[in-house]
């Protein structure tokens, strides 16, 4: 005998539980500790293996890898991002300032180093970094965003240029990968644009 009652049902015949979707955030990093270091640099040998790396073709030592993180935290001129999903970094991109002797392009500043693992596409980090970088560059008062990607990495110039990023220019020997030469996109990004100029009032012509 049973009362009817849901728990009388076998579990195998219940409707699935909903799947809980992971939850991406993004934040600047001021300091890494030791699993967020261990995880970001899993994140970036996965992202280099798959072709989207930041200038290595292939993983280097784990050390040099970790060096590398760690320099970045105490490099003034740089302010790195990272990625996560349910709390495990993922991917990361950096803002890269201008010397403070070169005044004349201090208005402007470049988005480097953007990369995601491969596991972790698809949840809407890769825009969200960008957005955090350039609302921080904003904020910070740079005026234009540059920034610059192999031709190879599609998903990434669809999602700049869906951004409103605007390309300038190409360099037909950017990156020599797979034995062969690969050609660099070069974008930009206006952050705050100029008012345009009040119309001078027309003066009146001497008599």
């Amino acid at each position: 005998m049973t009362d009817g009652t849901d728990k009388d049902v076998p579990r195998a015949g219940r409707p699935p539980e909903p799947a809980v979707p992971p939850v991406p955030t993004v934040e600047q990093a001021e300091a890494l500790n030791s699993n967020d270091l261990h995880d970001l640099c899993d994140a970036a040998e996965a992202a280099i293996r798959d072709g989207g790396g930041f200038g290595w073709l292939q993983p280097p030592p784990r050390h040099t890898l970790e060096a590398y993180w760690k320099g970045v935290l105490l490099i003034p001129e740089r302010v790195l991002f990272v990625a996560r999903l349910d709390g495990v970094i993922a991917g990361s991109c950096q803002i890269h300032k201008p010397p403070r002797n070169n005044e004349a392009q201090g208005f402007a500043c470049n988005l480097t180093t953007n990369f995601l693992a491969p596991w972790s596409r698809g949840h809407g980090l890769a825009r969200q970094l960008i957005e955090i970088a350039e609302r921080y560059a904003r904020d910070a008062g740079f005026r234009v965003l540059n920034l610059d990607v192999r031709e190879t990495q599609r998903a990434a110039i669809r999602l700049y240029e869906t951004l409103g990023y605007a390309k300038f220019g190409e360099h037909p020997y950017y990156a020599f990968a797979n034995n062969r030469y690969v050609r660099g996109y070069f974008y930009y990004k206006d952050l705050a644009p100029l008012a345009p100029e009040a119309n001078p009032a027309p003066q009146e012509k001497p008599s």
